[in-house]
């Protein structure tokens, strides 16, 4: 009768270890929906819920609402400040930023944008278009938004000097290979269209 004891009393206990693993997954079960729940909650308040279509195309509305505030500012003196710059448009309404382009080594380029608060202000800004600054008369005109993969192609002219030589992209003739080891030989060759012996 005593193996009858330990057996039940194995039995009881491999029964409340398992009902104290149920509780213990329940609670666990619980707390990742609550988790879940939350993670939801806040990226639903952060925005990060958007997708990136929807981003990137709010972003380049954003841009073309800003570039409807700028103006271009051409032939702008390479000694000129940004500071001056705003002195000189300060007259046409509330300046937010003023940006003078500089190449990789920090010289100016000879331009300059200008963003303003109000879209009234692009009006008047167009009107100090051939003004003086520095001694050089401004081009200023509406700032255009660059559109992503739109890039204006320009074909290249042919240079009159390099006319023996074909094309650049253009494949080049293969190369056969003497059966001699002699070095290569051409199978096919490009004529010359002005030979230097007439």
């Amino acid at each position: 009768m005593e193996g009858d004891d330990v057996d039940m009393d194995a039995a009881e206990t491999n029964e409340s270890e398992l009902d104290d693993m149920k509780k213990r997954l329940k609670e666990m079960e619980d707390e990742a929906a609550a988790l879940l729940e939350m993670q939801a909650k806040v990226e639903k308040e952060m925005g990060s819920v958007q997708d990136p279509s929807a981003s990137t195309a709010a972003s380049q509305a954003n841009r073309e609402e800003v570039d409807s505030r700028s103006v271009f500012v051409g032939n702008v003196d390479y000694l000129c400040t940004p500071e001056e710059v705003q002195q000189h448009f300060q007259a046409c309404g509330t300046i937010n930023r003023v940006t003078i382009r500089s190449d990789k080594y920090g010289q100016p380029k000879g331009y300059a944008y200008v963003e303003f608060l109000e879209s009234v202000a692009v009006q008047e800004a167009l009107l100090l278009n051939e003004s003086e600054l520095h001694g050089r008369q401004l081009k200023v005109t509406v700032k255009r938004t660059n559109l992503p993969g739109m890039k204006q192609f320009r074909a290249r002219r042919p240079n009159p000097y390099m006319m023996g030589f074909p094309p650049r992209g253009a494949p080049m003739p293969p190369y056969l290979f003497s059966p001699y080891g002699y070095g290569k030989v051409l199978r096919y060759r490009m004529p010359m269209r002005y030979s230097p012996y007439g």
